[in-house]
């Protein structure tokens, strides 16, 4: 079952995109957007979720603005004027919302892109629900990059090898500096593959379904052996 579900937000009211597997309750997991919205694609992955058995929210970060796949001036648009309090604070509630609905020790993200960036940055932010992390080509860099000493959630990233967004260099770099903090995290760099290659959109046409049917599974075992 998917519904559109509002939830508190430090003092201000948000939305998203809930989906529920067909048991009713299951561990949960945020969706964090790429840089078109809270699209059609978005939705998809949280259905994916759901049939898998999770709870899966995806916040609607630009409040009702979304890009086409073919706009992608307005994406970078809407993505630049993001104001970033309002995305750490509408991401916040929407992992107090899952964890009150969702059953597990805590809440896991997934994000793509933009959110894959977000999603290590809530991770960081709040490290009392959050347990485990899947971010796809993307990750916070220079003066994006949070205390990290707060981070507690195991990390499983899938990264593009040509992506001049996020360098595969920067993400090597990434993993082992988090690595030396003592943080569980691993981040792949798949050969061959360009920028948002998990997208069912194929935006960019660089969607490699067979590593996306590939990786998925690994996905899930992963979201369900540190949420269960």
């Amino acid at each position: 079952m998917a519904e559109t579900v509002e939830f508190k937000s430090n003092g201000h009211m948000a939305s998203g995109y809930l989906a529920t597997p067909a048991s009713g309750t299951g561990p949960g997991v945020l969706v964090i957007q790429e840089w078109w919205g809270l699209d059609a694609s978005l939705k998809e992955m949280a259905d994916r979720l759901a049939a898998a058995g999770f709870v899966a929210l995806a916040p609607d970060l630009y409040h009702g603005e979304v890009a086409e796949h073919d706009e992608m001036d307005k994406a970078a648009h809407l993505m630049q004027g993001l104001p970033a309090d309002r995305a750490a604070r509408d991401m916040s509630g929407a992992v107090d919302f899952l964890a009150s609905r969702a059953s597990g020790p805590g809440v896991g993200v997934v994000g793509f892109c933009m959110g894959g960036m977000l999603s290590f940055l809530i991770a960081a932010g709040r490290p009392d629900q959050v347990k485990a992390v899947v971010p796809f080509y993307g990750f916070p860099q220079g003066d994006s990059e949070p205390d990290w000493s707060k981070l507690a959630a195991k990390v499983s990233g899938h990264m593009a090898e040509n992506d001049s967004f996020f360098p595969p260099d920067a993400a090597r770099a990434l993993e082992a500096k988090l690595r030396g903090l003592g943080k569980d995290v691993t981040l792949t760099v798949h050969p061959g593959t360009g920028h948002a290659f998990m997208g069912p959109h194929n935006a960019l046409g660089t969607l490699d379904a067979t590593l996306a049917a590939k990786i998925w599974p690994q996905v899930v075992t992963f979201l369900k052996g540190a949420l269960q």
